[in-house]
């Protein structure tokens, strides 16, 4: 199973800069939320995708939280991991302090600060031998692996640090098809979220 497979929803980013929402189950209202947000649709092998073409970082930021906020109003079940709609009027310039880098079924994690550092190691992130990098414990599948990167991701955003994750797809067209089943329209709010997922 890819990590794309695993939530509800889950809203990313192409490295070549377009945002993408993925649904992994019918949604009622969730093409029409999209779409006045900015969203275009497409169908893509096995789902149905929601892109929305490279722009102006706090206009990418507003529609997503726009689409975001109206998705969850039925599902709960939301990960967002998407470094285009990343924006703050505060956010100091330069890079990220923490950068992960999905590849190979495992993710790299690279950080520019002490705090960074810290941060990881309370979620569990081991250095490398190298010291270079960090990596998570050993023996995550895909579920594992998405819950530590969007625990830490979400630790990270309430401790003012900035932090950038990278999927390894380069392009809308390298979105990998599903492997997961479309399920039945939802017909209300889930109670409970099966992942974790980012506040905004």
């Amino acid at each position: 199973m890819s990590l794309l497979d695993i939530p509800d929803v889950f809203i990313g980013s192409t490295d070549d800069g377009h945002t993408f929402v993925i649904l992994n189950r019918r949604i009622r209202d969730a093409d029409r939320l999209l779409t006045e947000a900015g969203f275009l649709p497409r169908e893509h092998p096995g789902r149905r995708l929601y892109l929305l073409p490279p722009g102006i970082a706090q206009d990418v930021h507003e529609r997503a939280g726009v689409a975001m906020y109206g998705l969850l109003a039925h599902t709960h079940d939301l990960v967002d991991l998407s470094w285009t709609t990343r924006w703050s009027p505060g956010q100091p310039a330069g890079g990220p302090d923490l950068r992960f880098q999905f590849g190979d079924g495992t993710v790299a994690v690279t950080v520019s600060t002490t705090a960074a550092r810290l941060l990881l190691e309370q979620h569990g992130f081991v250095s490398t031998a190298d010291g270079e990098s960090y990596r998570p414990r050993d023996g995550l599948d895909e579920r594992g692996l998405l819950g530590a990167v969007t625990a830490a991701e979400a630790h990270a955003y309430t401790q003012g640090l900035s932090a950038r994750v990278h999927l390894g797809i380069p392009t809308p067209s390298d979105i990998p098809a599903s492997t997961r089943r479309r399920s039945a329209p939802a017909t209300g709010p889930r109670t409970t979220p099966s992942a974790p997922r980012r506040a905004r």
